[in-house]
């Protein structure tokens, strides 16, 4: 995929995603060459790092879409889970207590493309769920990285 393509998917624009890929590369999250995701680095990322990088910051009631333990896969796995999170959006399907999403443009990149929308949702399991949901979104995202190591 393209830079320009990954931008369109992602509904930001291609410098942006050049720019986050050099990081990605400065960082080990991504290799050099070729440019690829590294799935061991990016799970110890998501699983330890990123609600310390990334804290969730909860809103009041809005319309959105749902994330974290509203949304799949968590919400496959839990019985009987809390009101509903949702990151702001006025395409979305239903109210909620709002959470600002990692970057403005998830909820548009998660109406694109359903595995994305799984992962970030999952991410905010993590960001924002209490133990048994960080639990599950760590034990889907590992599984997801080594499926794609495989």
């Amino acid at each position: 995929m393209t830079y320009a393509e990954l931008a369109s998917e992602l509904g930001v624009s291609a410098s942006q995603v050049h720019r986050a890929v050099r990081k990605g590369q400065t960082s080990g999250l991504v290799r050099e060459g070729k440019p690829a995701a590294n799935p061991d680095a990016l799970a110890e990322f998501l699983v330890h790092a990123v609600k310390y990088l990334l804290p969730a910051v909860r809103g009041g009631r809005a319309r959105g879409l749902p994330t974290a333990h509203s949304a799949s896969p968590l919400k496959d796995l839990l019985v009987g889970s809390d009101d509903d999170l949702v990151w702001p959006d006025p395409e979305g399907d239903i109210r909620g207590e709002s959470l600002e999403p990692i970057h403005k443009q998830v909820p548009y990149a998660a109406r694109r493309d359903a595995e994305l929308y799984k992962v970030l949702a999952a991410v905010d399991g993590i960001r924002a769920g209490r133990a048994r949901e960080r639990t599950l979104a760590a034990t889907y995202l590992t599984d997801r990285f080594d499926a794609a190591r495989a």
